[in-house]
């Protein structure tokens, strides 16, 4: 659990975080506006989860919180996920510069992915299988990811489709992180 604080209080200190996280307009899905103002939210909705999760998630579900989308700012503008200049995997490499854990680094990466699934389907009646098939496969704790989900998801700009159709999905394969690990 030290570490992940440890990390927390090293990124809320460091100079990039401080600029970035002033950057944002009022935005479809993020009204609020700045990313400073997005993590403000997140961490009333932890708040309210607080008391469910151990120490250890708690530090775990900040860092998703204050990391996630705090390289918008310097990103390259409608890029895939897995481009190396998009919000997501700069995110990624900034948390990568102070923690070594991969499943955290992973659900920073893939964080929106779920969404980007949901409206593949929404729209074609389909979406990637694969693609959800990697992330199943790449995300070990999938309680800690469905619970940044729900913070992430809930907010005042937000639709709850998305979440909605991410819980059916996970629960029509009944899987849990140790079925994920045996395959």
């Amino acid at each position: 659990m030290e570490k992940y604080r440890t990390a927390f209080d090293a990124i809320c200190a460091d100079p990039r975080y401080q600029a970035n996280i002033e950057w944002g307009e009022p935005r479809e899905g993020h009204p609020e506006g700045s990313v400073a103002q997005h993590i403000q939210e997140l961490e009333s909705n932890l708040t309210q989860l607080r008391s469910r999760l151990s120490e250890e998630e708690f530090w775990k579900l900040r860092l998703l919180i204050h990391v996630h989308d705090t390289f918008k700012a310097e990103s390259k503008p409608g890029v895939a996920i897995a481009h190396p200049e998009s919000h997501a995997s700069l995110a990624r490499a900034f948390l990568a510069e102070f923690l070594d854990d991969l499943d955290l680094l992973e659900m920073v990466q893939l964080h929106d992915e779920p969404f980007a699934l949901y409206q593949q389907d929404s729209r074609q009646g389909r979406f990637n299988e694969n693609r959800w098939s990697v992330m199943r496969k790449t995300i070990q704790d999938w309680d800690l990811f469905l619970a940044f989900n729900i913070i992430d998801g809930c907010t005042i700009g937000k639709s709850r489709d998305p979440l909605v159709w991410l819980f059916q999905r996970a629960e029509s394969e009944r899987f849990t992180a140790a079925d994920i690990l045996a395959q």
